[in-house]
């Protein structure tokens, strides 16, 4: 398909060429990291090698538990601390609320937690595990924007959970007890992640690989690429200020505008035609964006994100999303804020 341009990185993004060739090479290493024998600790070295490249990577100083992706990390975190209670953002991926379906939830107008509401779940009886998104997949919020949640929710006697799936290797990591990152969100391949934690006494151990922490062999090539593609992930072709100036651009048309945002994910609105236009007339014209509403058995519904975000429902009908990834280019940017201004 010639002279498409794909700014759908937020759901997935192509694989970094560092990541593929750190695959290819991880091929070759093909015994169980767990096995004793010489063929066995050769691959243990390679995976224990990226371990703390990820760790450095993301600056990382606790534990690192490599996972199939996101989704499993967050059941662990979630199904596995030691904690008597769960809490959660009401904008949480719903990989979240199926791992804790008895969470409390917190309000998250504008996308900021409530304080007070976060105040009630934490003066429960016993610990509870605080689940926010450093950065809202649909509308591109900074939802931990500092210190100060991490502060609150240590000084209830809580865990702080980031899922960090969206912005890992992108901006720093937030002050947590344990951070959720996914490598296909940032040029590495799908089907691995990891759970970092503070410490390994924060989880309840099942035995199997991973301390312990994790049953199933590691998928060791998965987590070379995933290793290769987070030490490449700051490196992006259009650099800082050209995503600022393209976040800029089409800061009119940009939904939640109260908010911190990053500048690699982007909810517009648009003032007449609906999400589902927008998407068929925007692919005709060859850019691959996605809704900021979920298109389910041929009736478009409000996303539960915007909702919990109080975006009007007349507003979230016109809401698609853009996402930015490491192989955009300036031009792209340009082609698309026209195509942008030319919908009428």
């Amino acid at each position: 398909m010639p002279d498409r341009i794909y700014l759908d990185h937020a759901a997935t993004t192509p694989l970094r060429p560092e990541a593929r060739a750190a695959m290819e090479d991880a091929f070759a290493l093909w015994a169980n990291p767990s096995s004793p024998h010489a063929e066995g600790r050769k691959a243990k070295a390679a995976l224990e090698d990226a371990r703390e490249r990820v760790k450095r990577a993301l600056d990382w100083e606790g534990e690192v538990i490599f996972t199939s992706g996101a989704s499993e990390a967050l059941a662990i975190a979630l199904g596995r601390a030691r904690a008597d209670r769960r809490a959660a953002s009401a904008a949480e991926h719903d990989a979240v609320f199926r791992a804790a379906r008895d969470a409390a939830i917190l309000p998250a107008d504008g996308g900021r937690i409530d304080s007070a509401a976060l105040a009630a779940a934490l003066a429960g009886q016993g610990p509870c595990v605080v689940a926010i998104q450093q950065l809202n997949p649909e509308t591109g919020t900074l939802m931990l924007p500092g210190d100060g949640l991490a502060a609150q929710v240590r000084a209830g006697g809580g865990l702080l959970l980031a899922d960090c799936a969206q912005s890992a290797g992108k901006i720093a990591l937030p002050d947590c007890d344990m951070a959720v990152v996914s490598a296909h969100k940032l040029g590495g391949p799908v089907g691995v992640g990891a759970l970092l934690v503070r410490d390994f006494a924060l989880l309840e151990p099942v035995g199997g690989h991973e301390r312990g922490y994790r049953a199933g062999t590691e998928n060791l090539p998965a987590i070379a690429g995933f290793a290769a593609a987070l030490e490449r992930a700051g490196d992006w072709r259009t650099d800082a200020a050209e995503r600022l100036a393209f976040a800029e651009t089409l800061a009119p048309a940009r939904i939640a505008p109260g908010a911190d945002h990053a500048p690699h994910i982007l909810a517009l609105a648009h003032p007449a035609m609906s999400a589902q236009a927008l998407l068929i007339r925007l692919d005709a014209m060859g850019f691959a964006v996605s809704a900021g509403s979920a298109c389910s058995s041929g009736t478009l519904k409000k996303s539960r994100v915007l909702d919990a975000f109080g975006v009007a429902d007349d507003v979230a009908a016109r809401t698609i999303r853009v996402s930015l990834g490491w192989n955009t280019t300036a031009d792209e940017l340009e082609r698309f804020a026209a195509a942008w201004t030319s919908l009428t």
